[in-house]
């Protein structure tokens, strides 16, 4: 996607080396940092420099890669899995990527892993972009159905409004975006949208990021508070929620940014349908419901502080609770499968259900008794 007149995707190659868009950056500060070894990708993944269940597991990917360039030996290409595993646990995409990258590389001779290695992670990040396209354009033709549904009750033209939550935008992923990529294939082909962002609190991931990517592509969008988005609901604003995940359960149950369950709650009192958009990667079979789904407990530090510009400009952290005051802060969230309208993913739109899923992807219904912890 565009930041000003330039196209980027969040992680790439260039001049040999491995480039990302550091996110703790934005909006205030567009910075571009290099990837060099394993520690760079796993601290950029635990510290959230990449973030979105689809970039993190394009960065696992690289990281990887990076590894088995220093070590390409067994021990080493284990010990890169082990060091990416252990950076964030929500997101499928980080263990899904591990797997296939040392799967792909298990039975190649050391001495050719690096560049099967890194064969393999542009695949990766090749293929969440052309994934996510398709799931765009099924979010378009439904944003379309939407709109020409709502227009026999208001006056046609009238922008849909859109809420979303978190980022899962282009930013979130290697291009394009999950919950936003259909807003864009719409925006691109003249239907007019409107879209109110939650601020997302703590890390304010809407406020930063999806606000930022919006406005660097001309879409129309309004901040909230994310205490506001009920009240939109409730007075007729809002014409449908989409949002991403970080991990499906095989049951159609979401895992994502916290906040994300209140506003299904929000969508079901106030019939406005409540869509997730998750490409395949994101769906976890092996978790039957959201209760075998781990949730990364963060640092209570990003509750008690906020980061912004000063009035001069300055980058800096102001404090906002009481230096006693004790913090919690859980980073997802579960959204049971009966307040989920519908799953769009690559392969379409489907309801959030385990017949429906599995059937989808071509895959056996998962027995009782099957998911894990």
């Amino acid at each position: 996607m565009r930041i000003g007149a330039r196209h980027y995707r969040t992680i790439w190659e260039e001049d040999g080396r491995v480039r990302i868009i550091d996110q703790t950056a934005l909006p205030h500060d567009v910075r571009i940092i290099t990837l060099a070894t394993l520690a760079d990708a796993a601290r950029a993944i635990a510290d959230m420099q990449v973030r979105g269940a689809p970039l993190i597991g394009a960065a696992a990917a690289y990281g990887i890669a990076l590894a088995v360039s220093e070590d390409p030996s067994d021990d080493g290409l284990d010990r890169a899995g082990r060091a990416l595993l252990a950076t964030r646990p929500t997101a499928v995409n980080l263990g899904w990527a591990v797997d296939r990258c040392r799967g792909a590389l298990a039975d190649i001779a050391p001495a050719s892993r690096a560049e099967a290695a890194f064969r393999e992670a542009r695949a990766i990040a090749d293929a969440d972009v052309e994934r996510n396209r398709r799931l765009g354009q099924h979010a378009a033709t439904l944003l379309g159905r939407l709109a020409e549904s709502r227009d026999r009750a208001v006056t046609p033209g009238t922008p849909l409004d859109i809420l979303t939550h978190c980022n899962a935008g282009w930013l979130a992923t290697v291009d394009r975006g999950t919950a936003t990529a259909g807003i864009y294939h719409a925006h691109n082909r003249g239907l007019a949208l409107h879209v109110w962002v939650d601020e997302t609190r703590p890390r304010s991931q809407g406020a930063r990021l999806t606000a930022f990517e919006l406005g660097q592509h001309g879409v129309p969008h309004t901040v909230i508070p994310d205490a506001a988005a009920a009240h939109l609901m409730a007075t007729g604003r809002v014409d449908a929620v989409i949002v991403g995940t970080d991990r499906t359960a095989a049951n159609g149950d979401v895992a994502n940014k916290i906040g994300t369950y209140p506003l299904a709650l929000a969508a079901r009192d106030n019939e406005v349908p409540f869509y997730v958009a998750a490409p395949g990667p994101s769906i976890d079979f092996r978790a039957r419901t959201g209760a075998d789904i781990p949730i990364e407990e963060r640092s209570g530090d990003e509750v008690a502080w906020v980061a912004g510009l000063t009035p001069t400009g300055e980058r800096d952290l102001v404090r906002i609770t009481p230096p006693e005051s004790t913090t919690r802060n859980p980073a997802f969230d579960i959204t049971p499968a009966r307040l989920v309208t519908g799953i769009i993913t690559e392969r379409g739109v489907t309801e959030a259900s385990t017949d429906a899923l599995a059937h989808l992807y071509a895959l056996p219904t998962p027995s009782p008794g099957s998911g894990h912890s």
